[in-house]
């Protein structure tokens, strides 16, 4: 057996040996990673985040936001180069930390850090500033006065594992609004947030004490208490329950910014329904599935197909199961747990039961397939799936139709892919965000948000920020207190 090893995380102010280690394991077979991620006392929390507040003030409080864009722009780019050590390192250890596929992976990723391009990261700056500049210093308001946007001294992140990278999203917004930053790393998945933040500090030493990623147990309190009473805002992912301990040790005074359990889904309507676009709508929603095992807030677990077209909601079924065969070829299906592996058994055998019961309800693909379709012809409420390569597909008369097959759900809706006309796309679009959904995109791109998104309905930067006004009243009577005033 090969036994790979990695030291996770980034302390910059204590010592490697000072620090108490704990050991996670990953992997099968015949390759195994030991991971060595840091723990630190509450007193240890205190002298770091008291060390990173004084570095903050001292170098990104004073740094151009361009300057940052540029410096993460550099840590990007040699994560970016497939030649470079660090990103051999992340090649090599996610697929083994993860047990997704490889080529997948890679593939993803690279996709995935181009969100983070300086061109890109500008887009994002500007989506919730009006005018960037306000981050470095008061700019004038068209309605008087003037406004600075200034980041918080410290951001807490506490990320989940379940999609390879995530980290990446709050921590660069962090550090855009010129926040110190502690991340809290997932258990299953340590490696990117901490491969990254050593690049970071290696491309711009001015920013090497100004974040650090650490990891403790869930059930240690004491280390989340110390940490939450020297944060400003606490930003945290996973499931609802996860998110509603957290909360519970957040101080009042603390702004708590949670992001939980989603539901997504995909809208086919009759104008991508002809023989030649079905095909290719059904090869994008395959890859949506694929991507990331399904594990995404993003990634669909429905689809609704409107019926009276060339190409029939059973047929797109068929085609879309199709795809996922072709597809669990290219990129196999990532190794099941046996909760997981008695999850889809369940879900497959109830529907089974249900098709024997009802003849509009089909089940596609066989036991050993790496992947399950049930057809659904009728219309059925909108559900999670078991995950790993499951979904159903709805026939409905009209996509309109689906709105109210939502409604148990809208507290968890996030992204609908979809397929239809310009005609259409403003109406549905409309109907869609009535609902509750907050992110509307093609088919195909489910996975892959735009640079800004707004997260769950939210701002990515400008929730990270207050708002400091000076009124034009200040102004003027500045101006009378002059010494040049007659």
């Amino acid at each position: 057996m090969t036994v790979l090893h990695f030291t996770a995380g980034y302390v910059p102010s204590i010592a490697h040996e000072d620090l108490a280690w704990h050991t996670l394991t990953y992997g099968a077979g015949v390759t195994r990673l030991e991971v060595k991620v840091p723990i630190l006392t509450p007193a240890q929390i205190l002298a770091v985040t008291q060390h990173i507040k004084s570095a903050v003030q001292s170098h990104i409080k004073t740094m151009a936001v361009s300057d940052i864009v540029h410096a993460i722009d550099l840590a990007i780019l040699r994560l970016l180069d497939v030649n470079h050590e660090d990103r051999k390192r992340i090649d090599t250890l996610l697929p083994i930390a993860t047990g997704m596929d490889a080529t997948m992976l890679r593939h993803n990723f690279s996709e995935y850090l181009q969100t983070f391009r300086a061109l890109q990261l500008r887009r994002f700056i500007a989506e919730d500033f009006s005018n960037p500049k306000m981050l470095d210093e008061f700019q004038p308001r068209i309605t008087g006065g003037w406004t600075k946007a200034v980041g918080a001294d410290l951001v807490t992140h506490i990320w989940a594992g379940n999609v390879p990278g995530l980290p990446l999203w709050s921590l660069i917004s962090g550090l855009l609004v010129k926040a110190a930053t502690v991340g809290k790393v997932s258990s299953t998945e340590p490696i990117c947030a901490s491969i990254f933040a050593n690049v970071l500090a290696d491309v711009e030493p001015r920013l090497a004490d100004c974040l650090s990623i650490i990891w403790w147990p869930t059930e240690d309190v004491d280390i989340a208490s110390q940490l939450f009473q020297q944060s400003d805002i606490v930003l945290a992912y996973g499931g609802n329950s996860a998110l509603s301990a957290i909360q519970n040790q957040v101080p009042v005074t603390t702004r708590f910014l949670p992001h939980g359990h989603k539901l997504s889904f995909g809208m086919v309507s009759q104008s991508a329904l002809s023989v030649v676009r079905a095909k290719r709508v059904a090869a994008q929603a395959a890859l949506d599935i694929t991507r990331y095992e399904q594990q995404g807030c993003y990634s669909p677990q429905m689809f609704y197909v409107e019926r009276g077209a060339q190409v029939s909601p059973q047929e797109f079924a068929q085609s879309l199961a199709s795809e996922l065969s072709a597809l669990a070829h290219k990129y196999p299906r990532a190794s099941l747990s046996l909760e997981e592996a008695s999850h889809i058994a369940s879900w497959r055998e109830s529907h089974e039961f249900a098709m024997l019961q009802n003849s509009e309800i089909q089940v596609l693909g066989d036991k050993q397939d790496a992947f399950v379709v049930v057809y659904s012809d009728t219309p059925l409420s909108l559900n999670p799936s078991p995950l790993n390569r499951c979904v159903t597909v709805v026939a409905v008369d009209s996509l309109l139709d689906v709105m109210p097959l939502l409604k148990d759900q809208r507290p968890y809706l996030q992204t609908t892919g979809l397929a239809t006309d310009p005609e259409t796309l403003l109406q549905l679009g409309e109907a869609l965000a009535l609902a509750g959904v907050t992110r509307i995109c093609a088919i195909g791109e489910m996975t892959s948000p735009a640079a800004g998104w707004h997260h769950d309905g939210r701002f990515s930067l400008a929730d990270l920020v207050n708002m400091v006004d000076i009124e034009t009243s200040t102004e003027v009577a500045a101006n009378q207190l002059t010494h040049y005033e007659l």
